[in-house]
């Protein structure tokens, strides 16, 4: 999370979706409950992030971040216009890129370039959410924001896959820049007709701050582009709901 006037929430997990999914909903839940101005970016140009969430909206109103930070001098101006809103939601916006864009698409991001982006989102809302994607090495936009970033959530799955990415891959981010040490650990559950060593996967992680519980809910809200919406599913909220008041306090401190 990067805070100044704007905190922001970094989200980095080992499965694609399941991050993504709770950087969309924790950025849901402070939106509704605190009425505070979130935005969420999306850093994954592998796989674009927009058009899983948002796929009922039209590609041309998608407007990808990476056209902001193509630019010399990076405004605050262009940010907005690369805002995707919702209806009825203001002050509730998202940035990512579009499908069809790659690493080739756009000129090479600078460090200086996403430090620029970082200070003006702080500028314009409360809260930056960042969702990333696992291998940071060839993500500078989601390793920068995780240096920049005041709390990260650091989400696996409880089974042998992510354990053993986990132990492999985790050393890779020791350096003090990342700030490891300080990362909360949770743990989601993908499937409610599979038994998971969840235990095992505690002692394995250590340290684990909370349980996401899997909702059938949310992953139909995933499937109808509706993620930006409270799920209806009152054990996923309460939990979701604990984790924002988590941030926000953190924040007012």
């Amino acid at each position: 999370m990067i805070r100044n006037d704007g905190e922001c929430t970094f989200c980095l997990g080992f499965t694609r979706k399941r991050e993504t999914t709770f950087a969309t909903k924790l950025a849901t839940a402070i939106y509704e409950k605190y009425q505070k101005t979130v935005i969420v970016l999306y850093c994954d140009i592998e796989t674009p992030v927009l058009p899983v969430v948002f796929p009922n909206f039209k590609r041309e109103y998608l407007a990808s971040v990476g056209v902001a930070l193509s630019k010399a001098e990076l405004l605050q101006n262009d940010v907005i216009q690369c805002l995707v809103t919702i209806k009825g939601k203001p002050n509730f916006g998202f940035l990512g890129f579009r499908d069809g864009e790659n690493k080739n698409t756009f000129p090479r991001f600078t460090r200086n370039k996403v430090e620029d982006l970082i200070d003006t989102l702080r500028g314009i809302s409360d809260y930056i959410i960042v969702d990333c994607t696992s291998n940071l090495e060839n993500n500078i936009l989601a390793a920068t924001a995780l240096e920049l970033a005041d709390m990260t959530f650091r989400l696996t799955a409880p089974d042998l896959k992510s354990i053993s990415w986990n132990l492999s891959q985790m050393p890779l981010y020791a350096d003090k820049k990342y700030h490891c040490q300080n990362h909360v650990q949770g743990i989601n559950v993908p499937n409610a007709d599979v038994l998971y060593p969840i235990e095992e996967t505690k002692a394995h992680m250590r340290d684990v701050a909370f349980l996401m519980p899997y909702s059938a809910a949310v992953k139909t809200q995933m499937q109808e582009g509706r993620l930006y919406f409270r799920s209806g599913d009152r054990g996923y909220d309460v939990c979701m709901n604990q984790i924002a008041e988590r941030v926000v306090r953190y924040a007012s401190n």
